[in-house]
């Protein structure tokens, strides 16, 4: 790797200095904290609570190169900010009783016996990483469980001035390329290319059933969330029902087999559990999905004859198609908009194994969908692209 593009150990050592240290009576703010808003950089430093941080600034207790400053002002690399001198003796015991930080051996960069790895890292760009997260590992801490990518993180960044984070999530079970920013230019940046559609995300997924379509098709549904039992779950609603939101994406298959189909996803929405939700909708479920894998209704296509919906098969013939509790999502490739891309292929083996890269999702196409819901092939005609923002 460059030194543009430090790996974690050299990019943590050039943020924090050498080895962990008590914070300064009057912080400069690091390169990986420019840009922040001053109650921002005084929460990532302090671990406080942010009313009493905003009573601080607002009685003139913290300053930013001398002067007066409000909550919402942004700092820059190099400002010196004053603290009441009490404020870092709070901070430590907040952290002390928050419990120790996992342990690292901070001068070489080696992880301790017992502190939990980082995934493999794919790549970087700058303070932004591409890591390769396994199934099993939760993106952030949750009910139930503890370890996840963005709490190894902070344990293995403890006294990093800002501590590396996951710009966006993958499920649980999802594995496949994830983005952390180790700055807050970085993560900023990111996030907006995702807002505006900018960032191109892949995904390549096994489905029961044999898909019906040879063409590339467009995914239009309306999803909504709803809390039942104690849990989260997504259902498809109605266009314009309440708390309901468009999704979309394209979908292109790989292999289509008269059990399970090969998918190339490409979001163009970023929803929750969108491509487990759509593919279920549609009478294919992703393959070991417990949570969507009934689909309550399945779609038919328009002129098409129905097909025999894995949801509906016995339990002998889903024992078939469901390897043992594996969730058969991977995201495969992300293309940022300066060009630069982040891959890396499922470790799946046996007959789910993928052994090279396929080619992007075309994006000449323009969707038509007349505003229905279901799948619709993509059209060259049109000159104006009103889902591919690109």
């Amino acid at each position: 790797m460059s030194e543009d593009n430090p790996p974690p150990t050299q990019a943590q050592g050039s943020a924090i200095g050498s080895g962990a240290q008590s914070l300064p009576e009057q912080p400069m703010v690091q390169e990986t904290e420019s840009g922040q808003k001053l109650l921002q950089f005084l929460q990532r430093r302090l671990n406080l609570p942010p009313t009493l941080l905003h009573r601080w600034v607002r009685t003139g207790q913290v300053r930013i190169n001398g002067s007066r400053c409000k909550p919402f002002a942004r700092v820059q690399t190099g400002d010196i900010v004053r603290l009441p001198p009490f404020a870092f003796k709070m901070a430590e015991e907040s952290s002390a009783t928050a419990g120790p930080d996992e342990p690292t051996d901070f001068e070489s960069g080696a992880r301790k016996a017992d502190s939990p790895p980082l995934p493999p890292m794919i790549g970087t760009d700058g303070y932004l990483w591409a890591f390769n997260k396994p199934a099993g590992l939760p993106t952030h801490p949750g009910t139930g469980h503890d370890d996840s990518l963005s709490s190894r993180l902070a344990a293995y960044f403890t006294d990093a001035p800002f501590k590396p984070v996951p710009v966006h999530r993958l499920d649980k079970e999802t594995s496949g390329v994830l983005l952390v920013a180790a700055s807050y230019e970085a993560l900023n940046k990111a996030q907006d290319a995702l807002r505006s559609g900018t960032m191109s995300k892949e995904y390549v997924v096994w489905v029961q059933g044999s898909w019906p379509y040879a063409e590339t098709q467009l995914l239009r549904h309306f999803l909504r969330k709803d809390s039942a039992q104690g849990y989260e779950k997504v259902r498809p609603a109605a266009p314009g029902e309440a708390d309901s939101r468009e999704a979309l994406c394209i979908v292109r298959p790989l292999r289509v087999g008269a059990r399970q189909s090969l998918l190339l996803v490409r979001l163009l929405t970023g929803r929750t559990h969108q491509i487990r939700v759509q593919l279920a909708a549609m009478g294919h479920p992703v393959v070991g999905d417990s949570k969507y894998g009934s689909a309550p209704r399945r779609h038919v296509p328009r002129g098409g004859s129905s097909l025999p919906a894995p949801a509906r098969m016995g339990d002998a013939d889903k024992a078939k198609l469901l390897p043992a509790e594996s969730l058969l999502l991977h995201a495969l490739r992300i293309t940022m908009p300066c060009g630069r891309v982040f891959s890396c292929l499922p470790e799946w083996a046996g007959e789910h194994a993928l052994e090279q890269m396929p080619d992007p999702v075309a994006t000449a196409e323009t969707p038509e969908h007349g505003g229905g819901c279901g799948a619709f092939p993509l059209t060259e005609q049109s000159a104006t692209n009103k889902f591919l923002r690109q």
